[in-house]
């Protein structure tokens, strides 16, 4: 049944306005404010084309905030997908509680992040915390996790690696489930039966698109890491935790500079763009065996 031209145009209409609305619209703003030197609150702004990327790179914060973010993306994207894929394996090999371990690993991220930040910081306590607590019975001394300024950061990657896994999860069992069950009985009919090996023969090769859609998910969503900067350490100590999005939502919203807060937007938007764009290509060349 073909569908008219007009009938189509009837269907798309309503998404195609909210794309514009919600999305398309809004980025032309704020790539258009990224060349003004506007103030939230100011009546009069001029525009001073590229002088805002001119300072970003001469600004010391964003360059630590950048490197922080790329760190923090790193360390939370490979710890995520290393026990999302080893929580999916698990539970795929036993039926028993299966259920039970979906919920228990998926909780954290359906829960409300700024209130398990308030629970994180009750745990990361220096004193009174219970992981200081445990890691006492070993003989090692108390660490203030979020003050530190050489463990802050990586303490922040735990909580977003607490956070991702269950999700990691869920989409590694999804891949699992589109693998044959002719290809598994095949390769032990063949004599592959050493776990190891048909892990590395068998599964992840054809987990490559599933890996490969996981590593974008990620890697996106670690750069938007804002709720436990901004609640449990503020960017400190010493910009040790400053990373992109608080940068923003400092120059814009308590420093008021709009115009330069606009500029790190473009280049925050353009790192989600590459990611992007990374994994269209990564499916084009059909990912599916190692």
């Amino acid at each position: 049944m073909r569908i008219k031209r007009n009938q189509l145009a009837l269907l798309l209409g309503p998404s195609l306005v909210l794309t514009l609305l919600l999305l398309v619209v809004p980025l032309i703003i704020v790539a258009v404010m990224s060349l003004t030197d506007w103030q939230f609150g100011a009546s009069a702004w001029s525009w001073i084309g590229l002088e805002n990327y001119a300072e970003l790179w001469q600004d010391d914060t964003f360059q630590k905030s950048f490197t922080n973010t790329v760190y923090y993306l790193v360390l939370v994207s490979v710890g995520s997908i290393a026990i999302g894929l080893g929580a999916a394996l698990l539970i795929e090999s036993n039926s028993s509680l299966r259920g039970f371990y979906r919920t228990a690993y998926f909780m954290p991220v359906a829960s409300t992040l700024i209130a398990m930040a308030v629970v994180w910081q009750f745990l990361m306590h220096p004193s009174a915390g219970f992981i200081n607590q445990v890691i006492g019975w070993f003989g090692i001394a108390p660490q203030n996790w979020l003050k530190d300024y050489d463990l802050a950061l990586e303490s922040l990657a735990v909580i977003g690696i607490w956070q991702m896994s269950g999700l990691a999860m869920v989409m590694f069992m999804a891949g699992l489930k589109n693998i044959p069950t002719e290809l598994r009985q095949a390769s032990l009919l063949d004599g592959m039966t050493n776990p190891v090996d048909r892990l590395f023969r068998l599964i992840l090769p054809l987990l490559g698109p599933t890996t490969l859609f996981v590593v974008t998910v990620c890697a996106i969503r670690s750069l938007q890491v804002f709720d436990t900067v901004h609640v449990l350490t503020s960017g400190g100590p010493n910009k040790a935790t400053e990373v992109l999005l608080h940068s923003i939502y400092n120059e814009g919203f308590a420093f008021f500079r709009m115009g330069y807060a606009s500029a790190m937007t473009v280049i925050f938007v353009a790192c989600i763009f590459v990611l992007t764009l990374v994994q269209q290509a990564g499916m084009e060349k059909r990912t599916h065996y190692a």
